[in-house]
This record gives C-alpha cells, structure tokens and sequence, in this order.
C-alpha cells in the first residue's frame, strides 16, 4: 500500500514539519519522532515541502497484464420492439475511433431473446466481432441473469475496454460487473480517448461541473465507462466485416429472484434529445407566464421547449426538458438559448448543437462564450422581434 515515508535524520523543526500538513496528519509519537497519523489524505504537500523528510513510497501491487485484454467492447441494449437503443450504435464509432489507436478489434455484446436484427445492424456499423447471447430468459431486463452474461463475456473475450449507455439499464448493469472485477468504472463521460498503452482516458465534470476530472485505471483491466445518449455521433454505415459468435450460458446462471409479471408499454413521447431545434428557458425568464413567449419562437421554428435546471426547480417546466449534467444531454442542429447564463453544468448537456444563439442582458455571460451567434439584449424585446421577422420570410416564401 502507498505510503508516506518519513526521514527523521532530516527533521531540524519538529512544529514547522508537523505545520506542513493542512489536515494535522502529522503527529510526534510517545518516543518524540515524528508519524503520520490516520487523517493523512495523501495529498503529498509534506513531500513537496519538507525539504526531502518526508517521501512517497507507491509499493502498490504491479497490476495486470495489459497484453492479456485485447479489445473495445461495448454493451448494446434491445428496446421493447427489438431494435437497438441509439447509444450502443454512437458507441460503437467511439470504439472504432479507440481501437484504432491501439490496433485492438471492436466488439459489440448483444443480451436478449432475440438478437438477430441487432446483430446485422452492428456488423453494418462497423462491429469486428458481435457476440450474442440469447435466451427466452432474457427477454426481459433483470439484473442477474444479464450481468451474469457480461461477466461471462468478459472472462471469455478478455476485452481492455467496456462501453456502456447511461442508460436505466446501463446504469444497474455496469457498476455490479466492474465490482466483480474490481475494477474501476468512470460514469456520465464527456470524453474518452486511448493510450498506446491502451490505458482508457475518461474524461467528465466533477465538482458539479466546476472542473474536467482526467481518470485513469492503470492497474486493473477492463476499465468500465458509461456514456450518456447523445454524447457522440452515430457512425456511417459501412460494409460488414465482422464476425457472429453466439455464446450459451448455463441455466442456473439465468436464475433470478426478480419475476417479470408482464409488461405495459408507455406511451411514446418525443423528447428534447430527438428534437432538432430547441428554445431554452433559462433564469432571464421572470414569470412562468412568460414561457409563452418561447413557445411561440418554438412553434415558428419547429421546434421544442427546454430549459435549465433553475426553472425546473421553480416548478415551471418538467425535468424531462432540462438540459445539462443533471438533465438530458441534446444535439439540435439549432439551439436558442434565452436568459441562460451559461453555466459549465449547462454547457455540458448542450456543447454538441451544431449552432447555438444565445439572447442575453450580460455581455460578459459564459453562454456567448459558446454561442455561434450572440444577441446582446432584453430577451422580452428581442424575441418578439424575432418572431415577427420569421413571420415576414415565411409570408414571403409563400
């Protein structure tokens, strides 16, 4: 385990050494030397500032064998009706862009009942390898007989890397396999990229968006990331190449103390993630009344309605249309954003549209800094004019 080493020879003050940790971590014991105690935090200041007295000691274990983990898997997920959810297939270009770097084959895991249909897809995609696991039993998501199946798919294939959709389903799934492992598992990423060492960079926001957290798991394969929907593009489709390997898997490891009664399907309802315009309501908005005056600017561009995470909390819009790292993540080919500040949480659910006009009373406002056209203005004078100039071009066309 890593420690901090502490060279008494070396120690002429014993109060400015122990004043060097910010956490009081550095105590005399009963025999007058000096030791770290329990509240150490391994922030390593001791060692920058102690004049070479105290030292970092990384006696960890080697780690594993990299050269036994060959490969970028990702974990696809069947919708009610078969087809693939949309985040498996952005994914599966993410992989073929990681595994480029490495020379490493792209593999794509298929769980469910039936399992054809999805396979084709993925090979046309860009898939080298789609393995199959297909049973009446999984039919329906329940999370021992699934995780049972990517545990067995990993100690089969051995791949380096895992993608997952941050999906419901993603969510359960990926923590309860990377624990079996113990390894580590990065969730909600922004960016991932690959080392030559095939080490996996997961980039995401932390600190509620006030900084880009770097991860790393060096020692321990696979690594495990989730990524949300929308995050990256769907990749072309190309010619397949890949191969199909379907895998069995005994009968008592599809056991499972969760029956499934039946299943209702909900209503479908467009979301802000599949619309290609959005007006967002943000906190330069002053009454919920005034909502109608985006609508409006929505309806004349075809567009939908969504917001940020303070209008949401004032009970004005649903959840469902917020954007940002405690919303939804939209890639509209337009985006207006109306009396929306810009803050990093928000831009992070939104960095990926492909032109963004923000309105906004503040020039200095981080939402300009993103924006591809910015209206330095009262949005209740702005928009209206807005609404009206479309109005005009319409009548034109006409």
């Amino acid at each position: 385990m890593s420690h901090i080493q502490i060279h008494q020879e070396k120690i002429s003050d014993k109060a400015a050494a122990k004043a060097l940790c910010p956490f009081g971590a550095i105590e005399e014991d009963a025999g007058g030397k000096l030791a770290i105690g329990a509240g150490c935090r391994m922030c390593r200041l001791c060692t920058k500032r102690g004049g070479g007295a105290f030292e970092f000691v990384d006696d960890s274990a080697p780690g594993v064998d990299k050269a036994a983990w060959r490969g970028v898997a990702v974990v696809t997920e069947l919708l009610a009706d078969g087809s693939l959810h949309p985040v498996g297939l952005e994914l599966l270009g993410k992989a073929r862009e990681l595994a480029s770097k490495t020379g490493h084959p792209v593999q794509a895991v298929v769980i469910g009942a039936s399992t054809g249909a999805a396979a084709e897809s993925l090979l046309a995609h860009g898939a080298d390898e789609v393995h199959l696991y297909e049973h009446p039993s999984l039919e329906f998501f329940r999370i021992e007989p699934y995780a049972n199946a990517l545990e067995d798919f990993i100690n089969e294939v051995r791949p380096s890397s895992v993608l997952v959709g941050g999906t419901v389903i993603g969510r359960s799934l990926a923590p309860r396999v990377a624990a079996r492992f113990r390894t580590g598992l990065t969730a909600d990423c922004t960016v991932l990229g690959m080392s030559g060492n095939t080490d996996l960079d997961q980039i995401r926001p932390a600190y509620g968006g006030n900084i880009m957290a770097h991860i790393n798991t060096p020692r321990h394969r696979p690594q495990f990331a989730t990524v949300r929907y929308k995050v990256f593009p769907i990749p072309p489709r190309v010619a397949p190449h890949g191969k199909v390997v379907r895998h069995d898997i005994p009968a008592d490891r599809l056991d499972s103390r969760i029956e499934v009664l039946g299943r209702r399907p909900k209503a479908v309802s467009k979301g802000i993630e599949e619309a290609e315009v959005l007006v967002v309501c943000g906190r330069g908005v002053r009454r919920q009344e005034d909502i109608a005056l985006l609508e409006e600017l929505a309806a004349e561009l075809g567009g939908r309605i969504a917001c940020t995470r303070a209008v949401v909390e004032a009970g004005w819009l649903d959840a469902s249309r917020q954007i940002g790292l405690s919303g939804r993540t939209v890639k509209p080919k337009l985006l207006v954003a109306c009396g929306v500040s810009g803050a990093i949480q928000f831009v992070a659910g939104m960095n990926g549209a492909e032109c963004v006009v923000a309105v906004n009373t503040d020039p200095e406002a981080p939402i300009f800094k993103v924006a591809h056209i910015g209206l330095v203005g009262d949005l209740y004078a702005v928009i209206p004019e807005l609404v009206s100039r479309i109005r005009e071009k319409k009548a034109v066309a006409k």
